[in-house]
Parts: structure tokens; sequence; C-alpha cells
């Protein structure tokens, strides 16, 4: 899918994605602006996380009997981010809206139903709802491939009523340090659970 130098592995996940094209004549925004380029809703849901994060750590160097207390504070911590994301999609997004079927630290691959300018920069603002991910980022097209194994990886009811038949890979060119953070853990628990799920099929064959 991405180039060999990806230091991060990939799994085949749907997402959602809104992207917009990257004037070629403008420089893409430093960190501060991107920051700056977040909506209220992603700037909420990204410091509630990174909050989550630093109190669990601390948490779990508590003994055994703290453990209710963890899993309690985990079960706030998703509410919380539950009602952010419900927060998120009744925001008004910028851009096209595509299908993703696979995403990873470095980049993500979408389905389309026309041909995205290679080596073109978009501005991304990418939903994995499962994941409770939502991020704003910029990305560069690296391929795009005229394949029938787009059809294959749409849901049913969009191979129904739309001919989807391009695979866009797309590299991440700016995005913060704390989000590529947020997609590696989501892609381990993502892979986690697929792992999960080959075994339990593998185990009602035997």
């Amino acid at each position: 899918m991405f180039p060999d130098t990806n230091p991060y592995f990939s799994v085949p996940h749907p997402f959602t994605a809104y992207l917009s094209l990257w004037d070629e004549n403008r420089p893409l925004p430093s960190e501060m602006a991107l920051k700056s380029m977040q909506s209220l809703g992603i700037q909420l849901l990204s410091e509630v996380k990174a909050l989550e994060a630093s109190c669990l750590l601390q948490l779990r160097n508590l003994d055994n009997e703290a453990k209710v207390v963890v899993d309690f504070l985990k079960l706030q911590s998703r509410k919380v981010d539950l009602v952010l994301q419900h927060v998120l999609e009744k925001e008004v997004q910028e851009g096209d809206k595509y299908l993703g079927c696979q995403f990873g630290g470095s980049g993500i691959r979408l389905l389309s139903t026309a041909a995205l300018p290679l080596g073109r920069h978009f501005k991304v603002t990418l939903f994995i709802h499962d994941e409770l991910v939502a991020i704003l980022c910029f990305a560069k097209v690296t391929a795009c491939m005229l394949s029938q194994q787009a059809q294959s990886d749409a849901p049913q009811a969009q191979r129904d009523n739309a001919s989807l038949h391009y695979l866009v890979d797309l590299e991440f060119s700016q995005i913060l340090d704390s989000d590529v953070e947020q997609l590696v853990k989501a892609s381990l628990n993502v892979q986690q659970k697929q792992l999960k799920l080959r075994k339990l099929a593998r185990d009602e064959r035997q």
C-alpha cells in the first residue's frame, strides 16, 4: 500500500474522510497553523484524549485495588468521547466526502469514483468512528489505481448504487505528532480486535 520506507503498518478498517484540494502555490501550514485550523470539536477531543492518556498512565502505577477505579474512569472517559464525537458529527465539514478502507500512522487509503491528482496535497479531516479518532491533517496523493478491488472493499449498499473504481493512497505530509500517536494506537486496537475475531472463527470451525 505505502512505500517501503513507511515506519508504521496499516490496517484495513472503514472510516470517513473529507478532502479539500490544497493550492499548490501555497506552502503547507506549520504545526502551529495546523492547530489553529482545527475545529472546536477536534480541539476538545484531542485535549480530552491527551488528559485521559496522562491520567490513566499514572493510575496504572497504583496497586491492584485501584483497578476498579481505573475501569470506572475509562467508562466515564468513553462517555465524554462519545458526546464529543456527537458534537463533531454535527459540525459542517469542509471538502468532499470519501469512504476510507485502510489507515496507519503514515497514511490512508480511500475509495473514490474519480482519480485524484498524483503528487497533490489535500487538507484532510479524518474520522474513525469505532476508535473515537478525529483529526485534521494534510496528505499527498502517492498512488491512484484503477482497480476492481475498490468495488469489493466498498460496503454492499455502495456497490449497488455506485461504481467505486479507484483506490487512492495518501501519505501524511503535515500532521501533529499527537495525532500520529492516536492513529498508531487505533491501528493496534483494530488489529487486536481482528485477531480475536479470527481466533473465534477458527475455534468455531474446530
